[in-house]
């Protein structure tokens, strides 16, 4: 490897690394963690080639550290990333809801494996995806990707660094082992041609500045740590002045805020790719290591005459809920392939519930589903909306 912050050109690499290589490429500038399968590429690659490129890498002791050394590294101005999987994940959880109230823009890689506990280090899970949205205390909003291949690990990290600019929040993306550890051809272009985002300053004086006073987007233009700005960073409910301010009033204006900030941008996050979803009556919904198998059967049924599209996740939250209400005024029934018992599928649940049937095809987790299980699901569903219909 050469000290290029962009390896364009072709490469075979996993998608642990070609996370690694987006993130340069999106200008990341300090990484600090702690290494834990299967998620350790992504530190082992920005060991080697982040120094070279002028960057800090930071191993800490734990993933509360780490976390908290990204945060603050975030306020001094770095573009900062950690990397972690499921017991780290959950270590990170209190310093995240730290990086939603003090609207600090990081990107936090969960290569996620096989739980509860220590579970299975070295292979697939998909059970953090609730957590990812519910894992800190209080009520906020966050921004989760799901890569489903070492290209999109590559492409969807650079976008997880423009949105946490953006929007002045931490970015999850939720991988998992079997999509970080896949070997494959990743096209890397050139610098020139990768869109990056990088963070706005303030335009007032310092002495008129206000650092959480906005404007229409919501989003608040922070200075970085040693600009010249005079400002007071705290994870308690704070003023426009950034300053400590405890009472239900102020709690109502800034959490209502921070939320609407997301929520009013829905459709300028939510990215998704459809498949056959005119004129199909079963939908699949997918995300993640999921996909492959899913459009495998998808076009194994589509072969044999069955009305089946594929709606495929990049983003998983915020959820796209109005587009599953849409579909699930035309569809008869979604199936869920997820590796856990049921998250994903709740929400779709809950987003077609009255409208569209939802079954989850679960997994508990140490592989992937087949495509054959895949199919078998489909017709199930097929199999019983059948004799519903005998039965009126």
């Amino acid at each position: 490897m050469t000290s290029q912050r962009v390896l364009t050109g072709e490469h075979f690499i996993n998608g642990d690394e070609a996370c690694t290589e987006g993130a340069l490429a999106a200008g990341c500038n300090f990484f600090a963690g702690y290494p834990i399968t299967p998620a350790t590429e992504v530190a082992e690659t920005m060991s080697r080639r982040l120094p070279k490129l002028d960057g800090t890498y930071v191993q800490m002791e734990d993933e509360i550290a780490s976390i908290a050394a990204v945060l603050g590294a975030a306020w001094g101005g770095a573009k900062s990333m950690t990397s972690t999987s499921g017991p780290g994940f959950s270590l990170m959880m209190e310093n995240i809801g730290l990086g939603v109230i003090t609207e600090t823009p990081c990107v936090i890689v969960n290569i996620q494996r096989g739980g509860p506990s220590t579970g299975l280090p070295t292979t697939c899970g998909q059970g953090d995806i609730m957590q990812a949205k519910w894992g800190s205390h209080g009520h906020y909003e966050i921004i989760a990707i799901s890569p489903s291949s070492p290209q999109e690990m590559f492409d969807f990290t650079i976008r997880a660094f423009n949105l946490a600019e953006t929007f002045r929040i931490p970015v999850l993306i939720m991988a998992d082992e079997v999509v970080g550890h896949t070997l494959e051809r990743v096209t890397i272009p050139p610098a020139e041609k990768i869109k990056v985002i990088n963070r706005k300053k303030p335009t007032e004086s310092p002495e008129t500045y206000l650092p959480y006073k906005t404007d229409s987007s919501l989003i608040p233009v922070l200075p970085n740590a040693g600009d010249g700005y005079r400002i007071h960073i705290t994870g308690l409910t704070h003023d426009e002045r950034g300053y400590p301010v405890p009472d239900a009033e102020t709690q109502e204006i800034l959490i209502t805020r921070l939320i609407n900030k997301i929520r009013k941008n829905r459709d300028k996050i939510i990215d998704y790719e459809d498949y056959f979803l005119d004129g199909a009556k079963i939908v699949i919904v997918t995300y993640g290591s999921s996909v492959r198998p899913a459009l495998k059967a998808m076009r194994d049924l589509r072969e044999h005459g069955v009305k089946v599209g594929l709606l495929k996740l990049n983003t998983i939250w915020p959820f796209a809920e109005d587009l599953i209400r849409k579909l699930a005024k035309k569809v008869e029934a979604f199936i869920v392939p997820e590796v856990n018992f049921g998250q994903i599928a709740l929400e779709v649940e809950r987003c077609a519930s009255g409208q569209a049937f939802t079954k989850l095809i679960s997994h508990p987790g140490g592989g992937i589903h087949t495509p054959q299980q895949v199919t078998d699901g489909v017709k199930k569903i097929l199999s019983d909306l059948g004799s519903k219909r005998k039965k009126r």
